[in-house]
């Protein structure tokens, strides 16, 4: 017999998570912090050896991220006489005081831009340390209060935030060489792709418990018939495309990817997916850093770091197509046991980002990178979860989204029959 999520699991599934109890909420948000603190500390030792982080527009100060998420909390709940408004407060509602003095002087993404954060006498992570655990425990006691879904509103965003920031501090983790103790995701067993039926999907979630904006709201999809692969590309693969000079022809680019692709040989060159270093064409050798350390990545491993335009390219070499996003919804429920694998690697796919019926932004995600509106019609839907994404966030209904160049990711791809 088959059994369910133990007590131990609850804090980390993704379904309790959002509809379940301020109790559970309690365990996950403590859960949420100690994995903060220890991603810190590992900037912090790396720091006091002389490790920097540069000022670059994909990359953030460790020190930023960990005081802005206790000012976070404290913004939306604990200085939010407002926040059993759930979804429909307004984000300029009065605040109370903070008991940090210089918080949103220092934190409020408004009042600190991303290339002022620099050159801001911001405190260094051991003095944060405390902040985050007082908001911590305030958030715990105000949350004893709250007893609907609109009451734990913000207590849920405040837990999924800290869990996106914290594979945000992963993520560039990988872009400076700082190790981290994460392997490279495991080879798969390459398996026939998987055909499926047409169909009428309700793309999108049901109300109900927390739900992100650009996820909003179900709505009835007419799906034709497709065959989509059992598993992302692999190196195996995508080796070969090298080998036929994928990087070289033209007409294997859309004309967006083609003037990404030159320009990046202007500037240092491009004949695989970032951090890779070798990519044999005799040998098929594949050598990819990650977390600092050069690794030799197996035929059978999912491809990471690829961007939109090289997904694209590869797809339209190997003469299929990316999956629409509600291909990959379906396929994610439908086909999980007929060896559909997904949560290695995140995965485009060939959606570009449009609200879906009843879209309503979240007033939270202003001015911050999860902020969907500004980016309608340039960005790209990503689905799935990687191998540095908490339990609690992957589900098959989860909707990511980054600009087609971004390879900063630990993302691939499938694709789809034409």
């Amino acid at each position: 017999m088959v059994s369910g999520p133990t007590a131990a699991d609850a804090p980390h599934d993704a379904r309790l998570v959002r509809t379940g109890s301020a109790d559970l909420l309690s365990l996950a948000l403590m859960d949420a912090r100690n994995q903060t603190l220890q991603l810190l500390a590992r900037y912090e030792d790396a720091m006091a050896r002389g490790l920097r982080v540069p000022m670059e527009p994909q990359l953030e100060l460790p020190h930023w991220i960990a005081g802005h998420l206790a000012w976070f909390a404290e913004y939306w709940i604990g200085r939010n006489p407002r926040r059993g408004l759930g979804p429909r407060c307004p984000a300029d509602a009065p605040r109370l005081g903070s008991i940090e003095p210089m918080a949103d002087r220092w934190y409020h993404p408004v009042l600190s831009p991303h290339d002022t954060r620099w050159d801001m006498p911001l405190p260094a992570l051991g003095e944060v340390r405390a902040y985050l655990m007082e908001t911590l425990e305030r958030t715990l006691e105000q949350m004893e209060h709250a007893i609907d879904d609109d009451g734990l509103f913000f207590f849920r965003v405040a837990l999924l935030h800290e869990d996106l920031r914290g594979e945000q501090l992963v993520r560039q983790a990988q872009a400076i060489g700082l190790a981290m103790p994460f392997a490279a995701p495991p080879a798969m067993v390459r398996r026939e792709a998987i055909g499926l039926p047409a169909c009428r999907w309700p793309l999108g979630s049901e109300r109900g418990g927390f739900v992100f904006d650009v996820e909003q709201w179900a709505h009835e999809v007419d799906v034709p018939e497709f065959e989509i692969d059992a598993q992302p590309v692999d190196w195996g693969q995508f080796v070969e495309f090298v080998d036929d000079g994928g990087y070289d022809r033209e007409e294997l680019w859309h004309p967006q990817g083609w003037q990404w692709l030159e320009q990046l040989a202007q500037e240092e060159g491009r004949r695989g997916p970032r951090y890779v270093d070798q990519i044999g064409v005799a040998s098929g050798a594949v050598m990819q850093t990650l977390f600092g350390r050069a690794t030799r990545m197996a035929s059978q491993q999912p491809v990471m770091h690829v961007s939109w335009w090289e997904a694209d390219a590869w797809a339209r070499w190997s003469g299929r197509r990316l999956p629409t996003e509600v291909e990959w919804e379906v396929a994610a429920h439908r086909a999980a046991g007929r060896g559909f694998r997904w949560g290695d690697v995140q995965e485009w796919t060939a959606g570009t980002l449009r609200p879906w019926p009843g879209f309503e932004p979240h007033a939270w995600t202003r001015h911050t990178e999860f902020e969907a509106e500004p980016l309608f019609g340039h960005a790209r839907v990503l689905r799935g979860a990687s191998f540095a994404t908490r339990a609690r966030l992957k589900s098959p209904k989860a909707r990511s989204f980054a600009l087609p160049e971004r390879d900063d990711g630990f993302t691939g791809f499938r694709t789809c029959a034409i």
